[in-house]
């Protein structure tokens, strides 16, 4: 009789511990892993947002977006990036005078072709040194000090600042955490408004399961059944093949 009442309370306390076990579990489970989804997202949002820059610019230059990895990773690595150097702005009084940026650019531009006909130049600050002060044109609609010069940079550095090189810049196509699977990337160049006007569209998607896929599965599967019931997509994404969003990513 003693030796099995020592043994329901043993099976008890064996009970009791793994009820606790499981009470324990049940909530630092999904704890853990919205911690971990939390960590992974700023990650994979900096690729996703990367990656929309690249997009953006390839659509600025060609007119289309592409969903090619490589055409767009060749792009990165070899086309320039043109940007527009400023010096000097109009003053009210200019403008009141009806001198537009455009009147005054193209007054440089001509006051240039007419130096570079007189004399050479060792460098383009000398250039716009000579025409500030002997230009008629420039110097009558006071433009000394003004300029605008179109230069050529380097595509990687321009757009990201030295983060990537030709070597790392690949990475870009890569989810994070998802064992090197690529980015979900579609386009729509020939998408329409109601009234007519062409908007090329694109959209590039990480779903749950490529970045949490190793952890746990039953916290995923809840996550993408609850996305899934509130027709949101389930996983990370930017822009929208079907409707112009300004290329917003769903966490924005």
């Amino acid at each position: 009789m003693k030796t099995t009442r020592s043994l329901v309370i043993c099976l008890l306390s064996i009970a009791a511990v793994v009820m606790a076990y499981f009470c324990v579990t049940s909530v630092t489970t999904p704890i853990k892993f919205e911690n971990k989804r939390a960590e992974r997202e700023v990650v994979v949002i900096k690729h996703l947002v990367d990656l929309r820059t690249a997009e953006v610019e390839y659509h600025h230059q060609k007119g289309v977006f592409t969903a090619n990895y490589d055409s767009l990773l060749l792009f990165l690595k070899t086309a320039p990036k043109k940007e527009l150097l400023k010096e000097g702005s109009l003053t009210d009084k200019q403008l009141e005078a009806g001198l537009t940026e455009h009147k005054a650019v193209k007054i440089l531009n001509e006051a240039k072709k007419k130096a570079l006909k007189t004399k050479s130049f060792d460098s383009t600050d000398e250039l716009y040194a000579y025409i500030w002060e002997n230009d008629k044109d420039v110097v009558s609609n006071g433009l000394a000090g003004f300029r605008r010069d179109t230069i050529e940079l380097n595509m990687l550095q321009s757009l990201y600042k030295g983060e990537y090189d030709e070597n790392s810049i690949d990475a870009i196509i890569i989810i994070p955490f998802s064992e090197g699977k690529r980015f979900e990337l579609e386009v729509n160049n020939d998408y329409k408004t109601s009234q007519g006007i062409r908007v090329p569209l694109f959209e590039a998607r990480a779903p749950f399961e490529s970045y949490l896929g190793d952890l746990n599965n039953q916290e995923l599967v809840n996550l993408i059944d609850k996305e899934n019931k509130l027709d949101h997509y389930a996983g990370l994404k930017v822009g929208d093949i079907y409707a112009p969003n300004n290329n917003a990513g769903n966490w924005e």
